[in-house]
């Protein structure tokens, strides 16, 4: 669904009461997009703050779903601009909502720059949205940022990924069943975003252990599929086997 058509803002539902909100950008180079993740329930939530100055674009399309002053949740992967960026304007407009990041995110970053104090996350634990309900995975430096940490959400099997996965172009299909790895990896070979710490193959593979079926990537399409083999194969290109 087109929530703008100046900027092509777009709203889909990938998974049951889970929405990609998507917007393309223009980059050196070509087309990139932006994704933010609502998921609609009791207590909402919004994975990926989104850059500040795309805030009213995302607050357009959030209210084709539903107020956004029922926003309970606004989830942080981590530090950084489209991780972020507009976080205190989204609490300005919710004000039942709160930031939930990891515990590393709290104390380093979100704690000082957020107008109110954030759940911080223990590893493991579980948030309960109501008919949803989503796991924090601590994922230091995985693929980038010490504080880094991503949600699964365990009645859709639904991986909000974070980074992973970013694929070019403007990500105009809301959910493919095709190639990302490919797309994701040519990507990255022109611009290496990972941080390959010495424990990224076992977080993938801890990630593939939860057995997704959706991935909610930040950038590019979202997609559908056997979740645990992409990860495993993920990890086995970053490896070298």
């Amino acid at each position: 669904m087109t929530a703008n058509k100046k900027t092509g803002t777009n709203i889909d539902e990938v998974a049951r009461g889970i929405y990609r909100i998507n917007t393309p950008v223009s980059i050196p180079g070509g087309e990139f997009s932006f994704n933010q993740y609502l998921i609609v329930d009791e207590a909402p939530l919004l994975f990926h703050a989104g850059l500040r100055r795309l805030f009213p674009l995302v607050l357009e399309a959030i209210e084709r779903v539903m107020p956004v002053e029922r926003l309970r949740y606004i989830g942080v992967s981590h530090f950084e601009a489209d991780e972020c960026g507009g976080l205190n304007d989204w609490l300005a407009c919710a004000p039942q909502a709160e930031p939930v990041c990891s515990r590393i995110g709290a104390m380093v970053s979100i704690a000082d720059i957020a107008d109110r104090a954030p759940r911080a996350m223990a590893d493991g634990e579980t948030l309960s949205l109501g008919e949803h309900t989503v796991r924090w995975f601590d994922m230091p430096h995985m693929p980038h940022g010490w504080d880094c940490g991503l949600m699964m959400e365990y009645s859709t099997r639904t991986l909000l990924c974070g980074d992973l996965f970013t694929q070019g172009g403007a990500g105009e299909k809301p959910l493919v069943e095709t190639d990302i790895l490919g797309p994701s990896e040519a990507f990255r070979a022109a611009m290496d975003y990972y941080a390959h710490a010495p424990n990224t193959t076992a977080l993938l593979e801890r990630l593939a252990a939860e057995r997704p079926e959706t991935l909610a990537c930040m950038h590019g399409h979202a997609w559908r599929g056997d979740g645990a083999a992409l990860l495993h194969s993920l990890a086995d290109i970053l490896s070298g086997r």
